[in-house]
C-alpha cells in the first residue's frame, strides 16, 4: 500500500511540476517577445533594492494596517513551505516526520513557528476578504477589478485559509495520534497552536483519526500544487516576479524620461544646422515612433506587466483617476498583460505571430486614457514593485503623436509653435526679450 502511495505521490509531484514549468516557459517567452533593454548601473544598489523592495515590502508600509498583514501573510507563505521540503521526502519516501528524530527537541519548537504564521496567515487572509467584500475598500472595488480579478483573488485568500487550516487540522490530529501511541507517529511532544485544537480530537478513534490525519496531509500537498500551477495565470505571480522587477527597477531620478535620440538631434539641428549629416541614405526604412502593440515596448515593460499585484495603489494615487478622468494606471498595466497573453496564445497556435486585427493601443487601451495622464510619476512612486505605467502610457502616446498624428488641437499648436519658434509659445525668438525693453 505505501508504494502505491509514493508511486502516486511522484506522479503528482512530476505532472504538477511539468505543468508549471511549461507555463512559466510561455511567460519567459512572452516577456521576451519585447524590445531589447540593457541595464547598467551598480549591481550592490540593484541587490539592495531586492532586500527593500521585494523582500522587506518597503514600500507596502506606507498603507500600514494592509502592508502588516500582507508581511504576515507573506512570510508565512514563504516560511511555512520550508516545511513543504518535509512532506515532499515524507512523500517520496514513503516516510512520516522525516526531520523529527534528526532535529530532536528542535523539532517542535521550529513546526510550532511554522503553525504561529499559519495562524497569522489565516487572520490575514479572513481579514483581507472582509475588506474586499463587505467594508469594500475603494481601490479593491473598481470597474476594472470586476469578472476574473475579483474572483482570483477570493479564490486565493480562500485557497490559502484553507491550506492553513488543513495544516493545523493535520498537526492536531498527528499529535493526538502520538498521545494514542499509534504505529508510525514518533512523539514529537506538543505544537504550540494544533495542541490547543488536538483535545478536539480526544473522543475519536484510531482508525477514524488515522483517515483525518492523511485526508489532511494529502489534500494539503494536492492543494499546495494545485496552488502553484493556478499562480502563474493569477495576478499572484508576482510572489515570483517582484523579486527579477526590483532588481531591474531603473536607478535614473525619479520622473526621468528615456527620450529618443532621433528626436533631440532633429531639434538640435534646427538649432544648428551645420550639424545636420549629409549622407542619409534616401532608401533606408523609416524610423519607428513609440508603441503601437507589446512586441514594441521593451521585455522590462512586459514583465511589469506580468508582475503587477493588482493592489490599485497607483490608480489611488493618481490624480488624473481622482479627479474622474478615464485614467487608470491598474487597467493599463491589466490590458498589457491580457494583450500579450492573446499574442502569447496567438503564437501557440500558429508557430508565430498571426495578425488578429488588435493592438493594444485602441483595441485595449484607449487614446482617452492615454490622454489624461499628466506624466506626474506618482503610479510609479506608489508600486511596491518597481512597476513603471508611466512608461508604458509614454511609448503608446508617442505612438500616437508621431505616427498617427492623433492628438488634440491645444497640443497640435504647441507643437507647431515648438517647430517654428523653438518654444511653446506663440511669439517669435526675435521678440522673447521685448519684455526686458518694456521694464526699462
Amino acid at each position: 500500500m505505501h508504494l502505491l502511495q509514493q508511486i502516486f505521490f511522484l506522479f503528482i509531484l512530476g505532472a504538477a511540476t511539468f505543468l508549471f514549468y511549461k507555463k512559466i516557459k510561455s511567460i519567459r517567452r512572452n516577456i521576451f517577445l519585447g524590445k531589447a533593454k540593457s541595464f547598467g548601473g551598480d549591481n550592490a544598489t540593484r541587490w539592495r533594492n531586492v532586500l527593500l523592495l521585494a523582500l522587506g515590502q518597503k514600500k507596502m508600509f506606507k498603507k500600514m494596517t494592509p502592508a502588516v498583514l500582507h508581511f504576515f501573510v507573506y512570510a508565512g507563505f514563504v516560511i511555512i513551505n520550508v516545511e513543504m521540503l518535509e512532506i515532499i521526502l515524507d512523500g517520496i519516501l514513503g516516510r512520516h516526520r522525516l526531520f523529527a528524530p534528526l532535529l530532536g527537541s528542535l523539532y517542535p519548537i521550529l513546526i510550532g513557528c511554522f503553525e504561529f504564521l499559519a495562524a497569522t496567515v489565516l487572520i490575514a487572509c479572513a481579514v483581507f476578504l472582509i475588506r474586499r467584500n463587505i467594508t469594500k475598500v475603494k481601490r479593491l472595488n473598481m470597474a476594472e477589478l470586476n469578472g476574473f480579478p475579483k474572483s482570483d483573488a477570493n479564490l486565493i485568500l480562500t485557497t490559502e485559509i484553507v491550506l492553513m487550516s488543513l495544516l493545523l487540522i493535520l498537526n492536531a490530529s498527528d499529535s493526538q495520534l502520538q498521545l494514542m501511541g499509534s504505529e508510525h507517529y514518533t512523539n514529537t511532544g506538543s505544537y504550540w497552536i494544533s495542541g490547543m485544537i488536538a483535545p478536539l480530537f480526544s473522543g475519536v478513534s484510531e482508525g477514524a483519526l488515522i483517515a483525518i490525519e492523511r485526508s489532511a496531509w494529502w489534500l494539503h500537498i494536492i492543494g499546495v500544487l494545485a496552488f502553484l500551477n493556478y499562480l502563474p495565470y493569477s495576478k499572484h505571480l508576482h510572489i515570483v516576479l517582484a523579486f527579477p522587477n526590483a532588481y531591474y527597477a531603473p536607478l535614473v531620478p525619479a520622473g526621468e524620461m528615456n527620450n529618443m535620440p532621433s528626436i533631440q538631434n532633429e531639434v538640435l539641428y534646427m538649432m544648428e544646422p551645420d550639424k545636420a549629416p549629409t549622407d542619409i541614405d534616401p532608401n533606408a526604412a523609416p524610423q519607428k515612433f513609440g508603441a503601437k502593440d507589446v512586441m514594441d515596448l521593451s521585455w522590462k515593460n512586459l514583465m511589469d506587466a506580468y508582475s503587477c499585484t493588482e493592489c490599485g495603489r497607483c490608480t489611488d494615487s493618481c490624480p488624473a483617476n481622482i479627479t474622474g478622468k478615464k485614467l487608470s494606471p491598474r487597467k493599463i498595466m491589466m490590458d498589457t498583460r491580457d494583450r500579450l497573453e492573446a499574442v502569447g496564445k496567438n503564437i501557440d497556435a500558429n508557430g508565430s505571430f498571426v495578425d488578429d486585427g488588435k493592438t493594444l493601443v485602441h483595441d485595449y487601451i484607449t487614446t482617452e486614457e492615454l490622454r489624461a495622464c499628466t506624466t506626474c510619476n506618482a503610479c510609479v512612486e506608489a508600486c511596491p514593485v518597481s512597476i513603471s505605467p508611466l512608461d508604458i502610457i509614454v511609448e503608446l502616446r508617442r505612438y500616437l503623436v508621431m505616427e498617427e498624428s492623433n492628438s488634440p488641437q491645444e497640443w497640435n499648436m504647441m507643437f507647431s509653435n515648438i517647430e517654428n519658434n523653438m518654444a511653446p509659445w506663440k511669439m517669435s525668438p526675435d521678440e522673447r526679450d521685448k519684455w526686458v525693453e518694456e521694464m526699462a
